[in-house]
């Protein structure tokens, strides 16, 4: 069994077990989280899409760590202007570890 789920402006496609990294949920570490936003579910050849959101559905997740990626630099440069800037991003997130999916 798998669903589709939708968190922090992403989807994804979750299974029982699955570990997934989305971004920063404001939960502490070993709690468990509902997660209703769920777009479509999956058993075997039967596919469940809701419109837009599966009714009754939800998935339960446990927040594992919370961290950051690696780092993005970015760099922007105008040629021949001396105009050069140099700047980096690292995105937070949180790892989740998903119990079960109640359809």
């Amino acid at each position: 069994m798998y669903a589709v789920i939708k968190t922090g402006g992403k989807q994804y496609r979750v299974a029982a077990g699955d570990k997934i990294k989305v971004e920063q949920i404001a939960a502490d570490e070993g709690k468990e989280i509902t997660i209703d936003q769920v777009l479509a579910v999956g058993n075997g050849d039967s596919l469940t899409v809701g419109t837009p959101l599966v009714s009754g559905a939800t998935v339960v997740a446990k927040v594992v760590a919370h961290g950051k990626h690696d780092k993005v630099r970015i760099f922007k440069m105008r040629r021949r202007k001396h105009y050069q800037k140099r700047q980096g991003h690292r995105q937070q997130f949180t790892e989740l570890e998903i119990a079960s999916i109640n359809a």
